[in-house]
């Protein structure tokens, strides 16, 4: 099982894998507001993931900005908080308006569910990684957090 962070300035939206890497369902949104890694880490310890990924801003070139260096540091104390639990970095390139569109789409308004639309993102993130891995184009993470 795997959760995956898909971290924004003022909400985090969680998700988790079945234990089959299966299938990816939203679990929380965290404010940032509320000493979030520690809820990350309380989440963690609960589902007891063999990883967790998280979506890393770039821009649609591929570069990565200052909202990408911001959640890397965020990563890095989440790495340390869950030591030996590893961190994997993926990018998270127009995940949030999926979700948005995917939420509009099934009617609801995404403006007054912006938690939902975090969560959605986090669930479209692990759906990626969940994919590449049923398709053998990644593998397991094995520690710590990647730079």
């Amino acid at each position: 099982m795997r959760l995956a962070i898909d971290w924004g300035k003022a909400r985090i939206g969680v998700a988790a894998s079945d234990r089959d890497a299966i299938l990816a369902f939203p679990v929380e949104t965290v404010y940032t507001a509320d000493r979030p890694v520690q809820r990350l880490a309380e989440i963690v310890a609960e589902y007891e993931p063999v990883e967790v990924i998280m979506g890393l801003p770039v821009t649609l070139n591929g570069t990565e900005q200052l909202a990408a260096q911001d959640v890397r540091d965020a990563g890095r104390q989440l790495a340390e908080a869950i030591n030996p639990i590893p961190v994997r970095w993926v990018d998270e390139r127009m995940t949030t308006r999926t979700a948005a569109r995917a939420l509009h789409e099934a009617g609801r308004n995404a403006r007054k569910q912006r938690g939902v639309i975090d969560q959605a993102a986090a669930v479209a993130i692990l759906e990626h990684v969940l994919e590449q891995v049923r398709l053998g184009q990644l593998e397991t993470a094995t520690g710590g957090a990647d730079s």
